[in-house]
């Protein structure tokens, strides 16, 4: 895709305005506000694929994206948020009280032809109100299993697990966004959480 713009897969299609009526044509030239219409279209047209389509938080809604080479295809479903999460292991680092841990479950189905064999924790971006995003980790949490460092599903497999944020204490978490080929494929998921 041109300028590095990412298209992004939407769980519906948003719906369009469209005005009913036509431009009034002028003698000779088209009116001002025809040309200010188009030049606004026009940069529209190229910032749509740029902006991530909004699903529900948590309510299992499954967005398919496709990776970056031939028959890579998964079927993502944001199952839940757990805010805070707490360490699995009381022994291990801890966040410290200007950090907390926020887990979020994800199941992954491969509807694909290709073999998935890619790490989800790089894959998932966690995006606070201000617009700040976080990687995400493997980081274990007592809101269940977090997937392994690597996943690897034929056609048809499935698997599910956490993957784990670190944010600021008092940064407000407003989407959860997933990309295959460790995040960089260019169809990327995106689930609102406000």
């Amino acid at each position: 895709m041109p300028c590095g713009l990412r298209r992004v897969r939407d769980a519906a299609p948003a719906p369009h305005a469209h005005d009913p009526r036509p431009p009034r044509p002028f003698p000779g030239r088209e009116p001002r506000r025809h040309h200010a219409r188009r030049a606004s279209l026009a940069a529209l047209v190229l910032l749509v694929p740029a902006l991530p389509a909004a699903a529900a938080a948590g309510s299992g809604e499954t967005i398919s994206l496709s990776g970056n080479e031939p028959g890579q295809r998964l079927d993502v479903t944001l199952v839940r948020v757990v805010d805070p999460a707490t360490p699995a292991d009381p022994e291990g680092p801890a966040p410290d009280t200007s950090t907390r841990l926020v887990a979020v479950r994800l199941r992954l189905e491969n509807t694909g032809t290709a073999v998935y064999k890619d790490s989800p924790a790089p894959s998932a971006h966690l995006l606070d109100a201000s617009g700040q995003r976080f990687a995400g980790l493997n980081t274990a949490t007592t809101a269940g299993d977090s997937f392994p460092d690597t996943v690897m599903l034929s056609p048809g497999g499935t698997a599910e697990g956490h993957v784990t944020f670190r944010l600021p204490e008092h940064a407000v978490p407003a989407a959860v966004q997933f990309a295959l080929n460790g995040g960089l494929a260019d169809d990327v998921g995106h689930w609102s959480l406000r």
